[in-house]
């Protein structure tokens, strides 16, 4: 029989160190690998923090590096780009220009790339990838990447690609992101070593979309966020 082992897509922030922790919860820390990805970002405090992450769960990280794939791209995460990363909710941001945060089909990728190198790491093993999109994600199709249907699709050509050894699940997809901080205060998730901020200062900026979206989720669960930010 094969082994089964899980491989988590972990950025670094606060989804991912959560789906990190529910898959070392489920399967156990030896069965268990992590992959940060560079693609170009315009500050490297996230994949500083998966390191941290991984260590503290005991599993091993990986780096896959896909900069060069999205040269050109005029997102404002990437270090290249033209556009200032803004302020203000992703509904703001919505109903005003559009989201400049959506790097170009950046989970496809890097869910394909996770997919090789897991069965790269263990050919005879059956692998499951660990993906922390959430509901609050797709809000007003910000992400596209990051809905129910895109996970449901990639899982199947995944699946399909791979003799059926690894599958794709987001156990997240259907939740908000003051779900995945319950869940992760309940299993202990450490939030202090998570980095959310789109921008790259000393601490984490509190006006960013995913700066708002995350104090909100620990307003919401009666918790404080354990990381300092520039506007308290």
């Amino acid at each position: 029989m094969k082994s089964k082992k899980a491989i988590v897509l972990l950025s670094g922030g606060l989804d991912s160190s959560t789906c990190l922790g529910v898959a070392v919860k489920e399967h156990g820390s030896k069965n268990v690998h992590a992959v940060t990805v560079t693609y170009g970002q315009r500050h490297s405090k996230e994949t500083c923090c998966a390191k941290d992450v991984a260590d503290h769960y005991g599993v091993s990280l990986h780096t896959i590096d896909l900069t060069e794939i999205f040269a050109g791209a005029n997102c404002s995460l990437l270090s290249d780009s033209q556009e200032d990363v803004p302020d203000g909710t992703y509904y703001e941001q919505i109903h005003d220009k559009g989201v400049s945060t959506y790097v170009p089909f950046r989970n496809g990728l890097m869910v394909a790339a996770i997919a090789s190198k897991a069965l790269s790491i263990d050919g005879d093993a059956t692998w499951t990838v660990y993906l922390g999109v959430h509901s609050d994600d797709t809000a007003g199709d910000a992400y596209p990447d990051c809905s129910e249907e895109f996970v449901g699709a990639i899982n199947n050509a995944v699946n399909i690609g791979t003799y059926g050894q690894v599958s794709v699940i987001a156990p997240f997809v259907g939740l908000h992101k003051s779900d995945i901080v319950k869940v992760g205060l309940e299993i202990g998730v450490p939030y202090e070593l998570t980095w959310s901020c789109y921008k790259g200062g000393e601490k984490q900026c509190g006006k960013c979309a995913t700066c708002i979206d995350r104090r909100e989720a620990f307003r919401l669960n009666g918790a404080t966020d354990p990381v300092p930010y520039e506007e308290q």
